[in-house]
Formats: structure tokens, sequence, C-alpha cells
């Protein structure tokens, strides 16, 4: 099953960075553009490997690398380690802090149909493409994938508990949540973690391009290498693994918002929709998201004056025309993507994965002023997928609709750095690993 081993991270030079808040910067998928052109103007911030700037950006990541590994920007760790890292966190309406406990290491690149690594949603060629290309020139893994193991005895949480009361990094990242980075250099508590993870499987929470751009490269590399023994650098991915029998593993839902739809009128919508659905309008449309909550197959429906809640009638769902495994015939989203975008708003379900009248928003009260602007013509409210729900579509072997899941909060980038360049990712002759 899942093979993890500890790296040898790069990491900045305190004597260059003094402030690792400074150099943190969001995933590459979920960066905004603002945000990008704020975090270009500190030459020593991570988005500069994660996400450099055209043209040909790779090649500049690969010669800027070179320039911080020389010049001492960043210094890879003598002794190989698991890096603890735990988010601290509130959510809107709840002031309880929670905490995501995990660790960064290296994990084996198994191809999806050995099962040891499970997806639940498909990717995006031309984002694998430019994920491919980037680490080819850099040889760095710049950030960590998140993936999902279950412990139900918690064998691993004592040792990185220990850990993480001598942190090496704090900082508060652009989400307001508190990240706090420890290491544990320990061989016989590394052993552990190796031991705890060799008879599960592990989902992936997040990062599914970045984790297909190595499976990519691993066989590109394998291919091509006559001497391959399956335990080079290239065979290895930089993951960060959090255990899903927490309490503070979160699913955030993400809403669609619907625009540029020609003929379009909310009375005929309505009207469709009553033939499946109960209807039912509601006066105050800020509270929608709390009506619909716990309800199965419930959505909300938000358009510039008027909102409504909308409950599938039970005995219509065997109507259904979408021949998927039932685990996820039977998820909210695919109900919302087959009742409601297909045959109401007329959108083949062939068609949504690329359609440019379908766009996403995980925050309600964007999309109830997008809506009220005319942004956009109608918000379809959803609620959040289970991790219970995740894990039976995973061993279904299918996935889920495009976008069901915002893991949060996401991970950051910056803290750490993995090298899969073979003299680098070796570990030392004396390591037991």
């Amino acid at each position: 099953m899942a093979e993890i081993k500890p790296i040898r991270a790069w990491r900045y030079n305190n004597q260059i960075v003094n402030d690792i808040g400074d150099v943190t910067a969001p995933l590459f998928d979920v960066v905004s553009d603002k945000q990008r052109t704020a975090l270009y103007q500190n030459p020593l911030n991570s988005i500069h490997l994660s996400v450099p700037k055209p043209p040909d950006a790779a090649n500049k990541a690969m010669k800027l690398l070179s320039s911080w590994k020389s010049d001492e920007v960043i210094i890879q760790d003598k002794l190989p380690a698991i890096y603890v890292y735990y988010q601290y966190f509130k959510l809107a309406g709840d002031s309880k802090e929670k905490c995501r406990k995990g660790f960064v290491c290296h994990i084996r690149t198994y191809p999806f149909e050995e099962n040891v690594i499970l997806r639940h949603e498909n990717t995006i060629p031309q984002s694998v493409n430019d994920r491919i290309e980037l680490l080819k020139k850099t040889e760095l893994h710049v950030s960590p994938t998140h993936g999902l193991y279950t412990d139900q005895k918690f064998e691993l949480e004592k040792y990185m508990d220990a850990a993480i009361t001598n942190p090496v990094y704090e900082a508060e990242d652009y989400q307001g949540v508190r990240d706090v980075l420890a290491i544990i250099h320990d061989a016989e508590v590394i052993k552990k973690f190796i031991a705890v993870l060799q008879d599960k499987t592990v989902i992936l929470a997040d990062g599914h391009h970045r984790y297909e751009s190595s499976l990519v490269h691993m066989q590109k590399c394998a291919e091509t290498n006559p001497n391959h023994t399956g335990n080079e650098g290239y065979n290895f991915h930089l993951m960060y693994l959090t255990n899903t029998q927490a309490g503070d593993l979160r699913i955030l839902p993400t809403h669609r918002l619907i625009k540029n739809l020609k003929n379009f009128s909310v009375e005929k919508i309505i009207s469709q929709l009553s033939n499946d659905f109960i209807v039912r309008e509601i006066e105050d449309a800020d509270t929608l998201n709390e009506i619909i909550v716990g309800k199965k197959w419930a959505f909300g429906l938000l358009f510039k004056d008027r909102a409504f809640k909308v409950k599938l009638k039970p005995e219509v769902f065997s109507t259904m025309r979408w021949h998927f495994p039932e685990e996820v015939r039977e998820l909210d989203l695919t109900v919302m993507h087959y009742f409601i975008i297909e045959k109401i708003l007329g959108i083949q379900g062939k068609e949504q994965r690329a359609s440019e009248n379908i766009t996403f928003d995980r925050s309600f009260s964007d999309c109830l002023t997008k809506v009220i602007k005319e942004e956009a013509q109608m918000a379809i409210i959803t609620q959040e997928v289970s991790i219970d729900e995740v894990k039976k579509v995973c061993h279904s072997g299918s996935t889920m609709p495009q976008k069901s899941t915002y893991f949060y909060p996401k991970v950051i980038c910056g803290f750490l750095f993995s090298s899969i360049k073979e003299k680098e990712f070796k570990l030392p002759e004396y390591s037991p690993f």
C-alpha cells in the first residue's frame, strides 16, 4: 500500500528571510490575479517558483531556483525528517478555534489503477500540462498536495503534538489561518509514521493536477531511463497527509453561478422545477444557506429579487438517466447537475464541465451580491459534501462532479520545497531510510 519517506527539504535561509510570512503564497489554482500582482513584487516570494510569470515560465523558474540555491536563499536540511504541519482556524459564525493536524513527507507516486492513491475528481488537461513542464524543468515540488488516510487509533497524533510545541515557522496566511511547522528527526518515530501508512490507501483531497503531473513525469522518466529501479526521486511526490477521523477536517460547499443564458426566465424556471421539486419561496434571501442545511437533495436558488428553497421529490430520483454508480447518483451535487442544470437550464451533462455559463464560488455572500448586481442570472446554493461521501465515491472507482469539494483550509506554499533531483533526493548513506 502507501509507501512514504522522510525528506531533506529545501527551506528559506533565515539569515536572508526574516519573516516567513513574507514569502508564502496561496496554491497555484486558488491564487487570484490581484494576489499574484502583489506577491510578484517580492523577488523572494515562493510564487516565483509555484506560478512563474509567462512567457517561458518554466525556464524562468528553473533559472531562479538555481540562483536561489547557489546564493543560499534556500538551504537544504541536512537530516531527513517528517515535517509536522498544523493549521489553526475558525469558521464564520463559530468562535471555537479548530486545528487540522497533518504532516508532510514523500509518498511513492502510484498509477490510479493500482488503487493506492484514490482520486475523487477529474483534472483539466491544460492545467496538468503546465505542471508537468514546471516539474520537468525544476525537478522540485514547490507545494504539497493534500492526501487523506484513515487511522482510527490516532497513532501518530501524539508524536505530532509533541513536535509542534517547538515550531520552526509560524505565520498567519491569506485565509486568516495560523500555519505552524515543526520537524521530527527522530528515526524511530519516523519509522512509526512509515509503518502506520504502509497498509493504508490515500484519498487525494486537493492537488489532483499536481499529483497527475508527478505521475506523467514519473512515467516519462522511467521510459527513458534504461537503469530505472523505481527508487529514483522522480518516483516520489510531496504530500501533506491528514487523518480522516479527526474532527477538524472541513469540506466547504462550492456554489454554482449561472450567467449569459439566452431566453432566461425566472417564472419559467420555477414552473418547470415544480414538476420534480417541492418549491418554497423564501422572504429573507440571506438565510437561504441555513434553511437547506442537513436536508437531502435540497438547494437554494437565488435570483435578483427572489429566493427559493427547492427539494427533490423522492419518487422522481429514479428517473435520472445518468448511468453512475449509486454512490455518485445519490450525491446532492449529481442531483443538482442533472435535475436543475441539465433538465431545467438545458446545459447538457457532457457540456457542463467546459460551459462558460457555469462558474463556481464558495462564498454564499458573494453569490448573493453577484446576483443582486446582475453579474449572474442566478445562483444555486449547495451544501457540504461529507468525508464519508468522498470515501464511498473514491472506493467505487468513480469521481464526483466538477468542483464538488473545497477542503478548508488550503495548505500554503513557501514553508518548504522538495527536490527530486537525484543527488538532492538521495538520503545520506548512514540514514536508515
